[in-house]
């Protein structure tokens, strides 16, 4: 299956591509530069939305779990990343645990574990599975649609202060979390000594903010829009966040209101500036949490007076029973991208400091202001072709290339947000 791109970027958009290809040189230059002050995630997913006049992440996952929904002509791209990855972290890494999500019977998920496990082993290590899920009390066979099979086994604390994590047999030096710790930080997680633990433990939802992230991210899209002498906010969703709000309890209703009337305003601001005749809208989104859960669309404050007992619920709780009190109010991007007719938005992945493929997240019965991380999505590869390589001789606008190495640049800025936001809010380093 074929994904039909926009063929009709409007002005904005048109010059973005245009001054990003220009600017290829300068650019791959100043990314290098920054990573040379700055340590990216192990891995990470950006969710961006393309209108057609505006290109930006509205959403950036740090435990991310759709390996599986990556194109197979991909993975050595993964593979080689993830040796330059662990190379920097532990050259001489041998035995390597990941830790999943809890829901042992999700096999759509699972199925991205073995395809992570599968990549891991092939950058040169002994891959195995540790699981915090308490029907796991003996080393378990799960099986796969595919005909695969995992071994998921229980946690244990080795050594004797049992200060190092593993299983009953097997001593990693590094770990890898596939699991969010939405439910909060498991004690057998606490107080390891000699491992590397990927990424920090303050990446987890229970304490980690969207709002940090894009505050993280603007910094990161302004700098980058003077290197390609840009207006940042075409790759840039305004936000602002509020705190303290009880949706059950219709507390913080009024601040939230003022804030969704703020972050409309200066949206319709640049609309009327570039000539754009769509309706601004906002989404209003736990600021904790992941899942696609959480999440709603406002285009007038006055809505969020009238939210019925369903809405209220659906804003109140987030994965793992968590309670929403802090929201972000981002600016709505439309996705104007389709994939046989059906609504889609571009998911971009990658290792360390480089994209290594990347899906279309499709929704049939989804509008292009709407949601699409939602119950009936489906996943179409993104063929990244010559490994996103622009073609310089292209018209903007018409080489798809183009487009998926426009996709991977504003990826690895909020790639960049993200290692930005990890430093700002590790624990140690505030120690230190």
């Amino acid at each position: 299956m074929v994904p039909h791109l926009i063929t009709a970027l409007s002005g904005p958009l048109l010059e973005l591509e245009s001054k990003v290809l220009e600017a290829t040189p300068p650019i791959e230059r100043w990314f290098r530069l920054e990573w040379q002050e700055h340590t990216p995630p192990f891995y990470c997913s950006v969710d961006l939305r393309n209108s057609g006049f505006k290109l930006a992440p509205v959403d950036t996952n740090l435990f991310p779990g759709g390996f599986n929904n990556l194109s197979p002509q991909m993975l050595p791209l993964a593979v080689q990343a993830a040796m330059a990855a662990i190379e920097k972290i532990c050259p001489e890494a041998k035995n390597l645990l990941l830790i999943p999500e809890r829901h042992t019977r999700n096999t759509f998920y699972l199925q991205n574990i073995a395809r992570l496990s599968s990549i891991l082993r092939q950058a040169g290590l002994n891959v195995r599975l540790g699981t915090f899920s308490e029907e796991i009390k003996k080393p378990t066979w799960i099986d796969l649609p595919d005909g695969n099979r995992l071994l998921m086994e229980p946690l244990s604390r080795l050594g004797l202060k049992k200060q190092r994590l593993g299983l009953k047999d097997f001593d990693p030096c590094s770990i890898l979390l596939n699991n969010d710790l939405s439910a909060g930080i498991p004690p057998i997680l606490e107080n390891l000594h000699e491992q590397y633990l990927l990424p920090g433990l303050h990446a987890g939802w229970h304490v980690r903010r969207k709002s940090n992230h894009f505050a993280a991210y603007e910094e990161v899209a302004k700098k980058f829009a003077k290197v390609v002498d840009i207006d940042p906010w075409m790759i840039n969703p305004y936000f602002t966040s509020c705190s303290n709000i009880n949706f059950h309890e219709r507390k913080g209703e009024d601040e939230l209101q003022t804030a969704v009337e703020q972050v409309l305003k200066k949206t319709a601001k640049k609309y009327r500036e570039y000539g754009i005749k769509e309706k601004p809208y906002v989404v209003v989104k736990a600021d904790a949490g992941t899942y696609g859960m959480g999440i709603m669309v406002v285009n007038d404050p006055a809505q969020l007076k009238d939210l019925n007992r369903k809405e209220r619920n659906k804003m109140s709780v987030v994965k793992e029973g968590l309670e929403v009190s802090d929201v972000l109010i981002q600016e709505g991007v439309y996705t104007f991208e389709k994939v046989n007719e059906a609504v889609a938005e571009p998911v971009v992945y990658m290792i360390d400091r480089y994209v290594i493929g990347g899906f279309y997240r499709v929704h049939t019965d989804r509008g292009p202001d709407e949601n699409l991380n939602a119950p009936g999505m489906h996943f179409v590869p993104l063929a990244f072709e010559q490994n996103s390589m622009p073609d310089m001789s292209a018209k903007p606008g018409s080489a798809a290339p183009n487009r998926f190495y426009l996709y991977g640049v504003v990826a690895r800025l909020a790639l960049l947000a993200a290692s930005l936001e990890l430093e700002r809010t590790d624990p140690d380093a505030e120690a230190a």
